[in-house]
This record gives structure tokens, C-alpha cells and sequence, in this order.
């Protein structure tokens, strides 16, 4: 590895792995973007495309990985390069699964037009989608930059989504006890507020692995979290 020729060649693969990480990213946060706004507007055509569009994500996905172990195998990279694939590949998969999250809120747009309005819910829904988007859209920044003081600022507001999310739990409940009518729109909601706040754990995943990509440590403590109202009534997605 210590032949220029040899470095140059891995330096350029490595960069055409990112640039596709950094393609994915982008249609990641508009799917995020798009989803949310679909469920504020109750556009179903646009619900519709974030579901279509996911495949593009996954096939990004799929590549990433391919390029990556082609590289590994072909490159054999030193344990500092080793690591950066490495974390390539991981960010991939966080990022496949934010893509997943957002056509899951095609999914349940789709089915909402159909109930009544549960009023701000939307709204505060669409402010919440925009806080994971930032978040990711800095996490990718971050990995870029190799800067870990973005990575750690990005891990320390996902407490703000968890803060959203347990809002939106206990508004969810008063609706649901005050007309057993709104039920149905409300376990939706739920569930669509649920993802969300995942989309923000996988945000946070991508910021520790930009840490441990430029230290070669993960953070041991606990990320800071929200009150846990909500878990006791968690239930599965």
C-alpha cells in the first residue's frame, strides 16, 4: 500500500463509494421531506412516489456494498481505510432503512385521507420530519468533514426528537379519550410519529459511526434521551 500509484487508485475508489453515499443521502432527506409534506397536504400522488422512489435507495444501497467489498478484496486496504469502508457500508444500511421509514409514511398517508383531521397533528408531524432531516443532512456533513464536533451535535439533539415524539404520544392519547371516532386516525399517526423518531436513532447511528470513523472510538455513553411516557406504549411496527 505504500506504492502512490496503488494509494491513488484507492483514494478514487473510495470517493466513488461516497459519492454514492452522499446520492443515497440526498434522496433520503427528500423521501423524509416529501413524506412529510404528503401527510400535511394529504397528497396522495406524493405519498405514492416516496414509495416508488425508495427503490432507487435501495438499489443505491446494493451498490455501495458491492463497490465496497470489490475494494476490500481488490485493494486490501491498511486498518485506517479498512475502518472508513467499514463505515461506509454501515451508513448505507442506516440510510436504506431512514428510506424505509419515509415509505412507511407513504404507506399510512395513503390511509389517512380516508379518516378525519386530527387537528396540528400533521403539522407538528411535518416540524418533527424536518428536525431528522437536519440532523442527517449535518450526520452526512460530518462524515465528509471528518468533524466530530458536528457528529457529537447531531447525536446530542436527538433528544429533541424524542422530546417531539413523546409530545405527540400524550396529544395523541387525549384525542383518542376525548372521541373514540379519532382512534383509528390516531393509531396511524402514532405509528407515523414512531418512525420518525427511528429516522432520528438512525441519523444518530450515522453521527457515532463519523466518530468512530475519524477516532477509532465509539461513544460509550448513553445518548441523551427524552422522558419515556410514551414506552408504555410501545408496540410493534
Amino acid at each position: 500500500m505504500n506504492d502512490p500509484h496503488i494509494l491513488s487508485a484507492f483514494d478514487r475508489d473510495l470517493e466513488g463509494i461516497q459519492a454514492l453515499i452522499m446520492k443515497m443521502g440526498g434522496l433520503v432527506e427528500v423521501a423524509i421531506s416529501d413524506a412529510t409534506k404528503a401527510l400535511e397536504t394529504r397528497d396522495v400522488e406524493l405519498a405514492e412516489q416516496v414509495r416508488k422512489n425508495d427503490a432507487a435507495i435501495d438499489a443505491l444501497e446494493e451498490q455501495v456494498n458491492i463497490e465496497a467489498a470489490r475494494v476490500i478484496a481488490i485493494r486490501a486496504p491498511a486498518a485506517s481505510d479498512l475502518r472508513t469502508i467499514l463505515t461506509v457500508m454501515k451508513l448505507a444500511g442506516n440510510l436504506e432503512r431512514v428510506g424505509d421509514y419515509a415509505k412507511n409514511l407513504g404507506k399510512r398517508t395513503s390511509a389517512l385521507v380516508q379518516m378525519p383531521v386530527i387537528e396540528g397533528a400533521p403539522g407538528a408531524l411535518r416540524r418533527m420530519g424536518r428536525q431528522v432531516e437536519n440532523m442527517l443532512h449535518d450526520a452526512l456533513d460530518a462524515f465528509v468533514q471528518g468533524d466530530v464536533e458536528l457528529a457529537i451535535d447531531v447525536r446530542d439533539r436527538d433528544e429533541e426528537v424524542d422530546q417531539m415524539y413523546n409530545a405527540l404520544f400524550r396529544e395523541f392519547l387525549t384525542f383518542m379519550m376525548e372521541d373514540p371516532r379519532n382512534i383509528s386516525a390516531c393509531m396511524h399517526l402514532h405509528f407515523i410519529a414512531k418512525n420518525i423518531e427511528r429516522m432520528g436513532d438512525h441519523a444518530t447511528s450515522i453521527a457515532e459511526q463519523v466518530i468512530y470513523n475519524v477516532t477509532g472510538e465509539i461513544p460509550d455513553e448513553e445518548r441523551p434521551k427524552g422522558d419515556d411516557t410514551s414506552y408504555t406504549f410501545e408496540t410493534m411496527e
